[in-house]
């Protein structure tokens, strides 16, 4: 499980955030929303113990499998290469990688679809092969929770795609406490089974996807009326996505 008591994180007289609570257990998926500026990458930097708590606690295993919103290019190191140094991360600090770290990582790879980028240069890779050879990398250290900030930041419409897929692949195996941020409340609705709503004025709520990803609630979270629509895939299943009531092109 992960999660945090009362958690509160200040900067100087600033209050990012007062009194979270929230708990991600074994088994479940949860999205965290909220505008720009509001705390939600400090959010995950005080779960993972990278930022200290004002009050409150954290709850989280020693090493979680962490991707962040832009992976820095790892100089001449293979895609295989970054995501050893996930695995590694349990043999200490003069500890040099062995078999079992390489097979480990290859399996992570094999798992997000991205064997084929064990040799690539990482600094060359695309912005979307990058993410896949990070979230290999989270997968690699054999952590029971999954953290992942914004991790559709920056990539086109197919590479997002492609991004939650894994996502909900990830979910759909239930080993995993998992969390990640959005600005899209449709993401949750793709790959989440619970939401945290970071609110304008300090206040936090939380509850299932179909409980928090409702239009009232987003009106209020982002100052936008927000509408459902209505899809029919290839398939004939309907599916419904929570859009801006500006969206679209008005025709008669």
């Amino acid at each position: 499980m992960i999660g945090l008591e009362g958690a509160t994180v200040s900067f100087g007289s600033r209050v990012i955030f007062r009194d979270v609570t929230f708990e991600v257990p074994v088994g479940r998926t949860m999205a965290v929303l909220g505008p720009n500026g509001r705390g939600k990458t400090t959010l995950l930097r005080a779960l993972l113990g990278f930022q200290p708590l004002a009050a409150g606690k954290r709850t989280a295993p020693k090493i979680a499998g962490y991707v962040p919103q832009h992976g820095a290019s790892q100089a001449k190191l293979s895609g295989l290469d970054v995501v050893v140094m996930g695995h590694a991360a349990r043999i200490g600090l003069f500890g040099q990688p062995g078999k079992g770290d390489i097979e480990a990582a290859r399996e992570a790879l094999d798992i997000v679809g991205a064997t084929g980028l064990a040799e690539h240069r990482y600094d060359r890779m695309s912005g979307g092969q990058r993410r896949m050879i990070l979230i290999a990398r989270a997968l690699a250290t054999g952590s029971p929770a999954l953290v992942f900030d914004e991790p559709t930041s920056a990539l086109d419409l197919g590479n997002q795609s492609k991004t939650l897929d894994l996502l909900n692949m990830l979910r759909d195996r239930r080993d995993r406490a998992i969390l990640f941020t959005t600005h899209d409340p449709n993401h949750a609705l793709a790959a989440a089974d619970d939401v945290l709503l970071m609110m304008p004025g300090g206040r936090e709520i939380n509850g299932t996807v179909e409980e928090m990803i409702v239009p009232e609630a987003l009106n209020t979270l982002y100052g936008v009326d927000m509408r459902w629509v209505e899809m029919h895939g290839s398939g004939g299943a309907a599916r419904r996505a929570v859009v801006p009531a500006f969206a679209g092109r008005e025709y008669s």
